[in-house]
């Protein structure tokens, strides 16, 4: 099987690389959403049913450690994690449904160098997460 993005960067970065780290790997490598750790376990454990959850946990762990994956709280309880990139982009989160929009604009991040700069500060990184309700569900609500 091919190498995936993280399972390079692991190897890059000197980790060593059991068949449980580099499934690990490969499944956040696939990931088209922001999993927490029991869906890593899930989809892990599909590949290989000798995976552990304790064993996702401490992988989860040490790839945040190294810089390989950002944990996320959208605030609904559950860490979330994704690859981290060297794009940046923000998120918006769907409380109703917990669905994760990523997106990029250029006037909000004009915005925030803007604020920074107003009160002295010169901006070295930020988070953005939005939160909203489907409109239809706002229209019923007020």
């Amino acid at each position: 099987m091919e190498e995936s993005r993280l399972e390079r960067l692991c190897i890059d970065k000197g980790m060593k690389m059991t068949e449980q780290r580099r499934i690990i790997a490969r499944v956040l490598s696939d990931a088209n959403d922001h999993p927490d750790v029991e869906e890593v376990y899930r989809r892990a454990a599909a590949l290989d049913s000798k995976i552990s959850i304790a064993t996702v946990y401490r992988t989860m762990r040490l790839f945040e450690e190294e810089g390989i994956v950002e944990r996320h709280d959208f605030g609904d309880g559950r860490s979330r994690y994704e690859e981290v990139s060297d794009e940046h982009h923000d998120h918006l989160i769907n409380v109703k449904t917990g669905r994760v929009i990523e997106f990029q604009n250029v006037e909000i991040e004009r915005l925030q160098e803007w604020i920074a700069r107003e009160h002295g500060l010169k901006l070295v990184g930020h988070r953005l997460e939005l939160y909203g309700i489907p409109i239809k569900d706002s229209d019923a609500a007020g």
